[in-house]
């Protein structure tokens, strides 16, 4: 419907009527600008229409008011664009913010879903490792920074005199031994006094609840995203119709960027890959018995290996005990950190092996990444928890070192007041800090080994991405023109970007960051720097050094294969924090828990000086076993109850859409044998015009039968007109909806009919 006016002083007299006919085609036009994108029309139409409808709307939405109260309308549309506007380019300013999008985006054009599934968990890594580093830089180190005791204060403040020489050369700082050992970095820095500084704060229970509150943190986070996944997913299928969906509703038309048109290119390129690679896989038939023995063998070759490495390990770090014993500074620099770069060195090798060894199974590539995952996995928990058995010998044998310093500093606190009662001294005598004799910190040795572990793999992923994908990509680019074999397709080639090494290098890596904090707070802050520098690293080298997989796949819908990972690593990192916490005394002289038989003690200490006793009470209360025992028994069954009901509702969900899709089967073949039917009666009884037949069978008409005759002869030769199979029309005022299928049925005669006037057209 179409409404125009000549001027606007014709607007101050649309009487009712108008005013009506007025907002329904401005209603119309909104519903076609909404809609059009539906229209089954070229897009030069689209476009034409598009404009002419907004121009329509612009001209005469503001004069559906009158007066004061047009104005108001035209104030309120206004305001109400803007605000739309403003939200459209606040969601494009919100996804513009989402850090590394665009480069993600690119990679998953280029190598597919599979290795962006690998940037898009590197990314989230980062957002949580930055939330812990939030809370030991801001409740932790800022604390005793600003307002604990100064460097030099106390001995556990102060680098001995014998290390004093050299505590700033960049060996030792490398080392993280001198003055970085006796700073904020580590555990046994931090005083044990209650309150520090004018506000009061309470540093040993900020470090305790820190530290659990880390672990807590991280067991929210990574639940909350595997629930949100397994939500995500909603267990749609994919597979009905692939290839046709891809096809026609891929492209973007809204894409006026040529580097964005080539990535969305290449993109649906790729995503044909996947899909076709799944559906070889889905029809590929093999030799079920050949496959079983090479599967077994693989396996019994990848036993050995962990098996291998974990003695590896052991007979590392045993040795590295007895070069600690006859001091190290008696030995070289392999022998003083040939622990970390065992560790590394197998952490690089083993997985290529894993992956050769993969090559026998005949496995689907997403199975075959998951076999790899869990391979490397097990190499990384056995070397992890292998270093950790060995780190609790060197932790007992440290405990015993600090009996013998407790008892020889006892001996030397009673010789210096001696000798300062011989000498008839009113006062204590002054000693410096750095002359005081001290015990071995266990904690803060742990710690120095967890960052330099850290540290070690940093140096060690970074130097295979330079020395490994870029030189041999050099080497292939440049030196393929004068080689005897072509390098590019033959051996070596360009790489492919290692998924399955580089993602559990990731969790691995994550799992020591969970472990080691509580010792050393200054972790989080190095695995934020090195996930920072990681993101545009191994970016840059998988768009410069790398090619995509001989055999594409796509990656699962969810990322929970990794979080569930994570998730038993995050779990193994938490078994030897709580322990060390509920078991192992502190060392007598350094730390915030120095001076206490249990770490957890502080908890106490707080509820018997901070809080009133009742308070007090309940909480020992609430802590009884007999409580607790019971509520994670309720607990226990609560999940046992959630997880059935749920596998019951994916069970109804599985029914529900095999009904569906029986259904559709059902409508599909319905309206294929009703088409046929219809063609069958056009092609066998042609019907004759009514106008021929009338004037045929008139009997005013002079010769009327005879010219019937030739009519009809004439008209059998022609084509039959189409036959409109509907149902009776009834009563007026109800409108006639048509059965399932016939809508397809209507379809198939229109096209028909179109076909048969084209071909008579031609002949």
């Amino acid at each position: 419907m179409e409404v125009s006016f000549s001027s606007e002083s014709d607007e101050d007299e649309i009487t009712e009527e108008e005013l009506d006919k007025l907002k329904e085609a401005v209603e119309e036009k909104k519903k076609l600008i909404a809609t059009i994108r539906n229209k089954p029309w070229k897009m030069k139409q689209k476009l034409e229409v598009l404009k002419d409808a907004q121009e329509f709307v612009e001209k005469f939405e503001g004069a559906l008011g009158k007066g004061k109260g047009k104005r108001f309308y035209a104030y309120k549309v206004m305001m109400l664009k803007k605000w739309m506007k403003f939200q459209r380019d606040f969601e494009n300013f919100r996804t513009a913010c989402i850090p590394w999008e665009m480069k993600i985006k690119e990679i998953e054009s280029h190598f597919g879903s599979s290795v962006a599934s690998y940037f898009i968990f590197l990314r989230w890594m980062y957002g949580i490792n930055m939330i812990l580093f939030g809370l030991t830089f801001g409740l932790v180190m800022v604390p005793e920074a600003l307002m604990g005791k100064p460097y030099g204060s106390m001995p556990r403040k102060t680098v001995p005199r014998a290390e004093q020489p050299t505590a700033m050369n960049f060996a030792t700082l490398w080392d993280f031994s001198g003055l970085a050992q006796y700073s904020v970095l580590f555990y046994g820095y931090y005083n044990s006094q209650r309150t520090i500084g004018w506000l009061q704060f309470r540093l040993p229970l900020s470090y305790l609840l820190v530290g659990i509150g880390t672990i807590a943190y991280s067991f929210m986070v990574v639940i909350r995203t595997m629930a949100k996944n397994a939500h995500d997913d909603g267990g749609g299928d994919d597979n009905s119709f692939n290839f046709s969906w891809k096809m026609y509703t891929s492209w973007d038309f809204l894409i006026g960027n040529p580097e964005t048109a080539d990535n969305k290119f290449a993109s649906i390129t790729t995503s044909f890959k996947e899909s076709i690679l799944e559906e070889q896989e889905n029809r590929k038939e093999e030799n079920i018995h050949l496959v079983r023995f090479l599967r077994v063998f693989a396996n019994f070759l990848v036993m050995c290996t962990l098996a291998g490495s974990g003695y590896l390990i052991y007979f590392v770090v045993r040795r590295s005990q007895q070069f600690a014993l006859d001091g190290l500074e008696n030995y070289g620099w392999w022998e003083r950190n040939e622990v970390n770069t065992v560790m590394s060195l197998l952490g690089m090798f083993c997985p290529t092996m894993f992956d050769v060894i993969s090559g026998l199974e005949n496995y689907h590539p997403r199975i075959a990444l998951r076999w790899q995952l869990g391979r490397i996995f097990a190499l990384f928990l056995g070397n992890l928890y292998t270093f950790l058995i060995a780190l609790m010998d060197e932790i007992n044998l440290k405990r015993e070192e600090e009996k013998v310093v407790q008892y020889n500093m006892t001996l030397w606190e009673a010789s210096l007041y001696n000798a300062s009662y011989s000498e008839n001294s009113t006062g204590r005598p002054f000693v410096d800090p750095s002359d005081v004799p001290r015990g071995p910190c266990w904690e803060t040795m742990v710690g120095q080994e967890f960052v330099r572990l850290t540290v070690s793999d940093i140096m060690t992923t970074y130097i295979t991405i330079l020395t490994g994908d870029f030189l041999q990509a050099v080497f292939v680019r440049f030196f393929n023109y004068c080689w005897c074999w072509d390098l590019e397709y033959g051996w070596p080639s360009y790489c492919e970007f290692d998924i399955s090494g580089n993602v559990l290098g990731l969790i691995f890596n994550q799992g020591m960051i969970w472990m080691g904090s509580f010792y050393a707070p200054c972790l989080p802050a190095i695995n934020v720097f090195r996930l920072h520098t990681s993101m545009y690293l191994q970016c840059w080298a998988v768009m410069c050094c790398n090619v995509p997989h001989a055999r594409v796949f796509k990656a699962s819908r969810s990322n929970n294969f990794y979080m569930a990972m994570l998730l038993f690593i995050l779990f193994l990192a938490m078994l030897p924090v709580i322990y060390t916490i509920v078991s192992i005394p502190p060392s007598f002289d350094c730390g915030p828990f120095s001076g206490k038989q249990r770490m957890f003690e502080v908890i106490q200490e707080t509820l018997q000086h901070d809080f009133p006793a009742w308070f007090a009470k309940v909480f020992g209360y609430a802590s009884n076993p007999g409580l607790i025992l019971p509520f994670i028994l309720l607990m226990v069954m609560s999940i046992y109850y959630l997880n059935a009901t749920s596998k019951s509702y994916q069970a109804s969900n599985l029914e529900l859409k095999k009904k569906l899709q029986n259904q559709a089967e059902e409508n599909k073949k319905r309206s294929k044998k009703a088409a046929e039917k219809v063609i069958e009666a056009q092609n066998e009884s042609p019907f004759p015009s009514s106008k021929s037949t009338e004037s045929g069978n008139s009997p005013g008409t002079k010769g009327g039968g005879e010219a019937g005759k030739k009519n009809a002869g004439a008209k059998n030769l022609e084509v039959p007109p189409r036959i409109a199979v509907t149902k009776p029309p009834g009563p007026s005022g109800i409108s006639q909806k048509p059965q399932v299928g016939q809508r397809d049925l209507y379809d198939c005669q229109s096209q028909l009919h179109h076909l048969k006037s084209k071909a008579k057209k031609c002949f």
